[in-house]
């Protein structure tokens, strides 16, 4: 398990994402104060700011006995692991166990979309899930959304109308501040209670 912290804001986008339509400029990005990197992993794009979202990785070795061969059951497991975090703070979560369903802008962003294993609140997404494979193993890379204000995303990517685009995204996804109708949960201890929920002995 890697925890990555966040030190500044930073848009990271999917292996995936070549269509022009939806990378950023680079002077939008430089006027925002924003970084930009590519995962190995598949999906969209998520925005990286201190505090609004927890990033948890996660290598899962060939052989071992969570691995599925299944790329579509292959997150299941850690979509589980995530939905017990979630209930411990008083949540009732969804894995999402089917096909990857896709919206208008989920090409762009990864919130806008629901992959297999993905957990959600009422049908918002909370945890983002996407992995990369190797003849070695997995790599799954998790988005915990702490807090979720998709509009400055939608203006780093250019996305128009942006009044709609926003809105449609806010229905899309949540953060655990406004499930919980307070102060983000403290990494630290989400962070914790993901170790004490992984599968033991795996």
């Amino acid at each position: 398990v890697l925890v990555h912290e966040v030190a500044h804001p930073t848009l990271v986008l999917g292996s995936a994402q070549r269509d022009q339509r939806f990378l950023p400029e680079d002077a939008r990005l430089q006027a925002a104060g924003c970084g930009l990197v590519r995962r190995r992993s598949g999906g969209g794009g998520v925005l990286l700011r201190p505090g609004h979202v927890l990033w948890v990785d996660v290598v899962l070795p060939r052989g071992d006995v969570l691995w599925d061969d299944d790329v579509g059951c292959s997150g299941l497991w850690l979509g589980d692991v995530w939905s017990t975090v979630l209930a411990g703070l008083g949540l009732v979560a969804d894995v999402h166990r089917g096909p990857l369903v896709g919206g208008a802008w989920s090409e762009a962003v990864c919130f806008a979309g629901r992959g297999p294993g993905e957990v959600s609140v009422d049908g918002r997404k909370v945890v983002g899930i996407s992995q990369r494979r190797t003849r070695e193993g997995a790599w799954f890379q998790c988005a915990a959304l702490l807090e979720w204000r998709p509009r400055e995303l939608v203006d780093l990517l250019g996305l128009e109308p942006v009044e709609q685009v926003t809105a449609e995204l806010e229905e899309r996804a949540v953060g655990l501040v406004d499930l919980l109708a307070q102060d983000a949960p403290d990494p630290e201890e989400l962070v914790a209670a993901f170790v004490a929920a992984l599968p033991v002995g795996d």
